[in-house]
């Protein structure tokens, strides 16, 4: 990772106070859903980014939700910590995907299917894990919006944009032009916000699932096949999804139930992507 790279998140701002007056409430035994309303309900953009979501078909609710409460009661307060974790992350960096080809709202919705298709998928087969991967699936590209930056910075946004564009590969194309990947930045951006160690490190190695320790590799190798079949640049391609197919047969992974889940997810965002 380049010096430069280095410097710029250090340079991050600490997470808002808000999400860690949430996180600190979810994370506690003694922690209320009451308690949690009123913290979320004093940030009005907070509440209008958490309603927007959970009435996305990242949820699929029969009915609309209107209230933060009404929200929490829903969908219980992990769930809810992990929708302001995304919500604080992305007010904190500049977004701007223009050398990755796509719009901030196309990445804002591809980050959701990433963890929509964890719900489906990995729900399942244990809902645990599902819980444990729903935040780092939602967060897991964000190291991107640091790249694009320094790509933006260097000037070699036509060249970086056009190799993107053709890639299999994405990690690949990264380390070529900034010596790191997205899911390495995202890592020591969580590293540098003080995240759970076990969620920095399934990201870290979410590339490259295959060489992290036993501990992580199954979670990690999940978030991989996540990102592969909503690769950025051709999100649930018919290419894209074979790829993610037969890194799960790799995986040991039932190849049958991950198909379903993708035909879901194709079918909760039809006319999205």
């Amino acid at each position: 990772m380049t010096k430069e790279l280095i410097d710029r998140i250090r340079s991050i701002p600490p997470l808002p106070e808000t999400f860690i007056r949430i996180d600190a409430i979810c994370s506690s035994p003694n922690g209320t859903i009451s308690e949690l309303s009123k913290v979320v309900e004093k940030d009005p953009m907070l509440v209008a980014n958490i309603l927007k979501i959970v009435n996305s078909p990242l949820y699929e609710l029969r009915s609309e939700v209107k209230s933060v409460s009404q929200a929490v009661s829903l969908l219980g307060m992990k769930e809810i910590n992990s929708l302001s974790a995304t919500i604080s992350v992305k007010k904190l960096l500049k977004v701007d995907m223009e050398p990755y080809g796509i719009a901030p709202e196309r990445f804002a919705l591809i980050s959701n299917m990433q963890g929509a298709l964890i719900k489906k998928w990995v729900g399942k087969i244990d809902r645990q894990k599902a819980e444990t991967l729903f935040m780092p699936a939602l967060l897991q590209e964000t190291g991107k919006i640091i790249i694009a930056d320094e790509i933006v910075k260097n000037d070699e946004v036509f060249q970086f944009k056009s190799d993107i564009e053709t890639a299999i590969n994405i990690p690949q194309i990264e380390r070529m032009y900034v010596d790191t990947t997205s899911s390495e930045v995202t890592a020591k951006i969580f590293e540098h916000w003080g995240f759970d160690e076990f969620l920095v490190e399934i990201i870290r190695y979410s590339d490259q699932p295959e060489i992290a320790d036993d501990e992580y590799r199954e979670y990690a190798t999940y978030l991989n096949i996540a990102k592969t079949a909503l690769a950025v640049n051709a999100p649930l391609s018919q290419r894209n999804i074979t790829i993610a197919l037969n890194h799960a047969k790799k995986a040991g992974f039932d190849e049958k139930e991950l198909s379903e889940s993708i035909k879901l997810l194709q079918e909760s965002y039809e006319g999205e992507i």
